[in-house]
């Protein structure tokens, strides 16, 4: 039995799903579950819930291996509201970003802390996200330079402002604009400090653009999510205001 998250299922044929699940040994995998919609299989199919730690076995060959048996292996981080919508991100940022079947044991701890913290009142959210989209990053290869910035590997000055490019990393600039970062922001990130408010802001714009470049400009459906709710919630306080 191996450590592993499902991180998507969907229906298939009558009585099946199909699943994404992301395990400890052997990275992001392909699982069809059979039998688990139907009345039997009732019990199964409650077991195989997103953000559920498992211990799955499976066999088979190919890009669809046939899940054998699933066990929870521990309580499931609570999660509600935000940080739920938060756990649905991660999910979607490991199955976007990380190839099957490139086992990635350290990013799968940092997964199950990430969803640990989310699950605890008043987590830091959006700094965990950030910690955890720098470390996915990492992990796949796309690491950011985070101490130095142009061909020189001049040290970052936490007063000055930065534009980064996706595959070269951080260039300095004269003015403070929308695009740019602070020095402080990105030595925050990269000594996993967590920075002040702006600075938190920043490296939410910052990361967003860098894992759109990777994703080949495609956007996540969770980020339109996250603004929609954004716009709610600043509706609702114009109407109380």
């Amino acid at each position: 039995m191996h450590p592993a998250y499902i991180l998507h299922a969907r229906p298939y044929r009558e009585t099946s799903l199909l699943l994404e699940a992301f395990t400890r040994d052997h990275g992001r995998i392909g699982l069809v579950a059979r039998g688990v919609r139907g009345t039997r299989g009732q019990s199964q199919r409650a077991v195989l819930q997103p953000m559920q730690p498992l211990l799955l076995s499976w066999g088979g060959r190919g890009e669809l291996l046939r899940l054998n048996a699933a066990e929870p292996a521990g309580s499931a981080p609570l999660l509600a509201g935000d940080s739920l919508l938060a756990g649905f991100y991660l999910n979607e940022l490991v199955l976007r970003l990380l190839p099957r079947g490139e086992p990635q044991p350290d990013l799968f701890w940092r997964y199950a802390e990430c969803l640990g913290a989310l699950g605890e009142p008043d987590a830091p959210m959006a700094w965990e996200l950030r910690r955890f989209e720098r470390d996915l990053l990492a992990a796949t290869g796309y690491a950011l330079e985070l101490e130095a910035a142009g061909e020189g590997g001049e040290t970052l000055d936490p007063g000055g402002r930065y534009r980064v490019d996706p595959m070269t990393g951080p260039y300095r600039v004269r003015d403070a604009t929308a695009e740019s970062v602070s020095g402080a922001a990105l030595l925050a990130l990269g000594e996993d400090r967590k920075p002040d408010a702006e600075g938190l802001r920043e490296l939410r714009r910052l990361l967003r653009e860098v894992l759109r470049h990777h994703l080949g400009g495609r956007e996540l459906r969770s980020w339109q999510l996250l603004s929609d709710l954004a716009g709610a919630r600043r509706g609702r306080e114009g109407d109380r205001g």
